[in-house]
C-alpha cells in the first residue's frame, strides 16, 4: 500500500458524506469521483454506514481512497477493514483507535487540537492529523504548528471548510482538507453535488497554483 501522501496527492481533499444511504452511494460517488475527488469518507453514524463503505470500496477499488470518519472505538476501525475500507477518521485523539487502525492495516487519521495531542498521535502511528474544528484553529495556528510539527507531518484542517477557505490555509501550510456539510448532505440532489464538487477543486487547483478557480 503506498503512503497516504502519495493516495492524495491528486487532490487532497476528503469528501466527507455523512448522512449517506446505502442506496445512494454509488450514485454519489460517481459524481465525486468525476469531479476528480480520490478520498470518500462515510462518518459512522450515517446510516448503515459499513454498507455504504463497502459499495464505495467496490465500486471504486483503484480509483478513490474510501475509508470511514466518526470512528470512536478499537472494534469499529477492524469493521471498517471488514467493509473494505482503507482509512480511518476520528473526531479525536485515541491512542486505542490509533493502534487498532493500524493493526488492521489501515491509514490513520485521528483529531487533534493542540501541540500535545498533535505529537501524541504521530507518536502512536498516526499517518495524518486532522485538525478540528478548523473554524477554531485558523491558518496562523497552522502556520505555528508547521514550525514545529515533523515537515512531513499531512495537516488536514476540517470543520466548516468552504472553497474560499483553502488558499489562507494552504498558504499556511496546510496538506489538504476534509470538506463535509459545504460539499454534501443527503438532502442535495447529484447535480448540485457535482457543482461543488467542481468548485473545491477547482479552487484546490487555483490555491496550489495550478490555474484560474
Amino acid at each position: 500500500m503506498t503512503g497516504l501522501a502519495e493516495a492524495l496527492a491528486p487532490l487532497p481533499l476528503i469528501a466527507i458524506l455523512r448522512g449517506l444511504a446505502p442506496k445512494r452511494a454509488r450514485a454519489v460517488g460517481a459524481v465525486l469521483v468525476e469531479a476528480g475527488f480520490r478520498a470518500l469518507e462515510v462518518p459512522l453514524n450515517s446510516p448503515d454506514p459499513m454498507r455504504s463503505i463497502a459499495v464505495l470500496a467496490e465500486a471504486f477499488a483503484g480509483r478513490a481512497l474510501v475509508g470511514a470518519g466518526t470512528v470512536l472505538a478499537p472494534d469499529q476501525a477492524r469493521a471498517v477493514a471488514a467493509a473494505g475500507g482503507r482509512m480511518v477518521v476520528m473526531p479525536h485523539w485515541d491512542a486505542a483507535v490509533v493502534a487498532a487502525t493500524k493493526r488492521a492495516g489501515l491509514w490513520s487519521v485521528p483529531g487533534v487540537a493542540t501541540p500535545s495531542e498533535a505529537f501524541a498521535a504521530l507518536a502512536a502511528g498516526a499517518d495524518a492529523l486532522k485538525m478540528f474544528p478548523a473554524e477554531a484553529l485558523p491558518p496562523a495556528v497552522v502556520r505555528a504548528w508547521r514550525a514545529v510539527l515533523p515537515p512531513s507531518c499531512l495537516l488536514l484542517p476540517v470543520g466548516g471548510i468552504r472553497p474560499e477557505s483553502l488558499g489562507p490555509y494552504l498558504a499556511a501550510g496546510a496538506s489538504g482538507f476534509g470538506i463535509g456539510s459545504a460539499l454534501f448532505a443527503p438532502t442535495l440532489d447529484d447535480a448540485e453535488i457535482a457543482a461543488r464538487a467542481r468548485a473545491f477543486a477547482a479552487a484546490w487547483r487555483h490555491a496550489a497554483g495550478g490555474g484560474a478557480p
